[in-house]
């Protein structure tokens, strides 16, 4: 049963790398067809007249509005969506904690999915997720950054290797602020793991997506194509996943506490996103920066 579960699982993973391959295809074949549709729609005609406008009365606020949506600069429109989604998912941790000290539903969700987890610690799951799980303990994400910026730092990747370091210590940071604020209880722990401390957020899902999405999006900035950027972040993202549901399946954290976990490494691979595309004039004669040409 259990090596039917591996082997399900195994699969799964490689079904879903297929599908979701197809569906980035598919979106990617069709964004170059949207800016001629938009083109002559009179909506945007109007919306261009309206804009001049707008110029002409407010030049100074209009050129600062422009500079934050312009497209084609690093420091504009990318550069704002970024914000904007950090922002974004600062405000959903706020409200998970929210609900977390308040709702008393969350908390029997987080029981339930816990307890129905059970049956399955056993042998050799629990060795494969206590691997697993090491991968997101603080030694492992210290020698990772090191060993990142030990690879990047010929490359003259100045600007990557800083922006890694402060999503690095920023989720680090802010989760062990996070854990005294809030004050959460871990489970009761049934198995032979050594987890310490308060429980949400979980510090292993924070910094594996911190860590490993921002070292996923530093290899892929420097991918060729498209194709191999997609096999990096997908790696990556299946890679975060599995330390986030060990953390669950060891019972050491809740649901609530992975998901937690997962906005706050989120919001800080936003900045870190956000640090090296605001500084990309630079990067552009990098070596490391090559691919994206």
């Amino acid at each position: 049963m259990i090596i039917l579960t591996i082997v399900f699982a195994l699969i799964a993973i490689v079904v879903l790398r297929a599908l979701t391959r197809r569906a980035a295809l598919f979106i990617a074949g069709m964004t170059p067809g949207v800016p001629p549709a938009l083109a002559g729609s009179r909506a945007l005609a109007r919306l261009r007249l309206l804009l001049a406008r707008l110029a002409k009365r407010y030049p100074t606020l209009f050129t600062l509005i422009a500079r934050r949506i312009d497209p084609h600069r690093p420091t504009g429109l990318p550069l704002t969506l970024m914000v904007l989604a950090a922002l974004y998912l600062l405000a959903l941790f706020s409200g998970l904690t929210e609900d977390i000290l308040e709702a008393q539903g969350i908390i029997r969700s987080d029981n339930m999915i816990n307890a129905a987890l059970n049956p399955w610690r056993v042998e050799p799951l629990v060795f494969i997720f206590l691997w697993i799980t090491n991968l997101g303990s603080t030694p492992a994400i210290i020698a990772t950054v090191i060993v990142a910026t030990g690879f990047l730092w010929p490359q003259r990747g100045t600007y990557i290797i800083l922006a890694l370091w402060v999503t690095c210590f920023g989720a680090v940071s802010t989760t062990a602020i996070g854990k005294l604020l809030v004050g959460r209880h871990r489970p009761e722990i049934l198995l032979d793991v050594n987890a310490t401390g308060w429980s949400f957020p979980s510090g292993h899902a924070t910094a594996a997506m911190a860590v490993y999405g921002f070292i996923a999006y530093a290899i892929a900035r420097a991918m060729p194509g498209f194709r191999e950027r997609f096999e990096v972040i997908y790696c990556a993202t299946v890679l975060i996943t599995l330390i986030g549901f060990s953390r669950m399946f060891l019972g050491v954290h809740y649901l609530t506490d992975i998901l937690g976990g997962f906005l706050v490494g989120g919001f800080w691979l936003l900045i870190g996103f956000s640090i090296t595309e605001g500084n990309r004039p630079h990067l552009l004669s990098e070596p490391l920066a090559d691919g994206d040409k």
